[in-house]
């Protein structure tokens, strides 16, 4: 036809630049196990054993680029036709690649055009990630606190933390602690501090546990989880290990806030000086968060890693339809094998009335926070023209930021939820749509 533009090129299809083939999910809760894929941002693509083949013979035979398309394609489909037991032409190699992996960021298509920036937006995951320590940082400081996994120096821990835990909860009165740190700006601000270095020291605990079993611990940085700040390390490699390695690397976050805590007990042995108390009662605190099943905490990780679902968020919308809507299971849950879908529809049913109760209970302490937010407010400035101290100011401040943000956090929430319904909404009215 006249003015069409000329059929493209045919070339091989290429694994993307910094892709690298993980291999089998170890202890997966699939029927079919899956084999990964690490994109160069770090996200991993779950992929069904042909894919992984077809992506694997392409990166292999990436040699054969450049000569004849047609030849090479049909060298890649005879590997994968050799390995999987099923034969494959090169044709569907290249409809495999256009119509599977290109669009999820795995290869390039095969008319040379490069795969799709594929960006991971989980379910309340953390947000606007900066890198602030390089892998070397991470690796190195996992071989420096490695032997804290030997099994004798771990059971000694744990062992030390349960009797300082009983010893400090039997016989130390907290309240007076406490008292005694709110009095004084400075003891706040220590105790604060304290648990900015509890949260650091357990993701060493999560980049250590990766080296100790032998995979690469990655970056560590900070982000923002809903509206509060937090530290991350990224620890995808751990998907290499089976499910006792990936547990590991889960709890040891916690397991490193006791060694924490333990060091804050002796050094109250040491000096008696009652705000380490606080920091003590604050670092529990962290760490009970830390196990919570609801949020993406490490207790969600943990879960996640027994029944070996990578994301146990995105199967919220399939079980809700099955079960309160009586529609048929989706595609997504027929993939599970029996006794994970089913841990996964308990959860699901358990962590949603749970996730609306703490929701509606924070929002029922709207009125009393803006209260409370106000009149520090208003304190602040008061002292502030009184000729307040730096601390008392920085104090006030901190505490001022500690109440706003939860408030954020329910409107950020609200925002979501309700921008959720909206798109709902606009394509149950739409209905159907036709498919090209």
């Amino acid at each position: 036809m006249d003015g069409a533009e000329p059929p493209a090129a045919l070339t091989l299809p290429a694994l993307v630049d910094g892709a690298e083939l993980v291999g089998e999910f170890k202890n997966s809760g699939y029927r079919e196990p899956p084999e990964l894929v690490r994109l160069p941002n770090g996200q991993l693509v779950r992929l069904p054993p042909l894919l992984f083949l077809v992506a694997k013979a392409l990166h292999e035979h990436r040699d054969l680029a450049g000569g004849d398309a047609a030849a090479a394609l049909d060298r890649v489909a005879a590997a994968v036709s050799e390995e999987a037991g099923a034969r494959l032409t090169g044709e569907q190699v290249v409809y495999l690649a256009d119509r599977k992996l290109a669009p999820l960021g795995v290869t390039t298509y095969s008319d040379g055009t490069p795969a799709q920036s594929v960006k991971a937006d989980p379910f309340l995951g953390l947000k606007f990630r900066v890198a602030v320590l390089p892998e070397s940082f991470t690796w190195f400081v996992g071989g420096l606190f490695g032997w804290l996994f030997r099994p004798v120096v771990l059971i000694a821990m744990l062992a030390a933390f349960g009797a300082a835990e009983t010893w400090l909860l039997t016989t130390r009165s907290m309240v007076d602690a406490i008292t005694t740190a709110i009095m004084n700006p400075v003891s706040i601000l220590l105790v604060m501090g304290l648990g900015v270095a509890s949260c650091a020291f357990h993701e060493v605990g999560h980049a250590t546990a990766c080296r100790y079993g032998g995979v690469r611990p990655g970056v560590m940085g900070c982000g923002i989880y809903l509206v509060w700040p937090a530290f991350y390390t990224d620890i995808t490699e751990s998907y290499r290990l089976g499910r006792g390695g990936r547990l590991r690397t889960d709890l040891a976050g916690v397991y490193f806030n006791a060694i924490f805590v333990l060091g804050l007990t002796l050094a109250y042995l040491q000096t008696g000086f009652e705000p380490l108390l606080v920091a003590v009662l604050y670092v529990n605190l962290e760490m009970i968060q830390q196990l919570l099943p609801t949020l993406r905490f490490d207790g969600y990780y943990i879960m996640s890693d027994l029944i070996g679902i990578p994301d146990l968020f995105k199967y919220i919308g399939p079980i809700l339809r099955r079960t309160l809507l009586r529609r048929p299971a989706d595609a997504r849950l027929d993939d599970l094998k029996r006794w994970p879908q089913i841990f996964v529809t308990v959860w699901v049913l358990t962590i949603i009335p749970v996730l609306l109760l703490q929701l509606g209970l924070i929002i029922s302490q709207i009125p009393a926070l803006a209260q409370k937010d106000w009149w520090m407010i208003r304190r602040l400035a008061a002292e502030a023209s009184a000729g307040a101290g730096a601390l008392e100011l920085i104090t006030s401040g901190l505490q001022i930021v500690l109440l706003v943000l939860p408030l954020a956090g329910v409107a950020l929430i609200l925002f979501g939820i309700a921008r959720g319904l909206g798109r709902w909404a606009v394509r149950y009215v739409r209905g159907p749509q036709p498919q090209a």
